[in-house]
């Protein structure tokens, strides 16, 4: 299962980072013919569930989750979100961390092990790469000031 990496440092307080990074129905607006589907009602909770549908027309493929860890950040700690895949495509987590800054700021680490049923390891060089250009972006994009 390919692993992914992401550190991004952003100027905004954590609170805020934390908000934009876990806004879950934004992530799918920054991500090409996808949207995200939320099938339990705000706020984001331990066993909030949504899907990223990713296609064009009849042509899709859906990315369920569900949140497993939800802990906000809190004066100095950091705040962390992990995340289940369980879709018949695309397995795996992804967890999120907001980090605050002493200098200011905030420190964001995305982590993610995904694989995709039906392409054998070596294609995990592949898929690493592509997702981590792709999660870089929806990153840097959710945290623009």
């Amino acid at each position: 299962m390919p692993g992914i990496r992401i550190i991004h440092r952003t100027c905004l307080p954590a609170p805020e980072a934390w908000r934009r990074l876990t806004d879950w129905e934004r992530h799918g607006a920054q991500v090409p013919l996808t949207r995200t589907i939320m099938q339990t009602a705000p706020p984001t909770h331990v066993g909030t569930r949504f899907t990223a549908r990713t296609g064009v027309g009849g042509i899709t493929f859906d990315d369920p989750m569900e949140v497993v860890v939800w802990q906000p950040p809190a004066g100095k700690a950091a705040g962390r979100a992990r995340l289940v895949k369980h879709g018949r495509r695309v397995l795996g987590w992804a967890e999120i961390e907001v980090r605050p800054l002493t200098s200011g700021g905030t420190e964001v680490r995305w982590r993610e092990e995904l694989r995709v049923r039906g392409l054998g390891r070596a294609f995990d060089p592949l898929v690493a790469a592509a997702a981590r250009l792709l999660f870089a972006r929806v990153v840097a994009r959710l945290l623009r000031t």
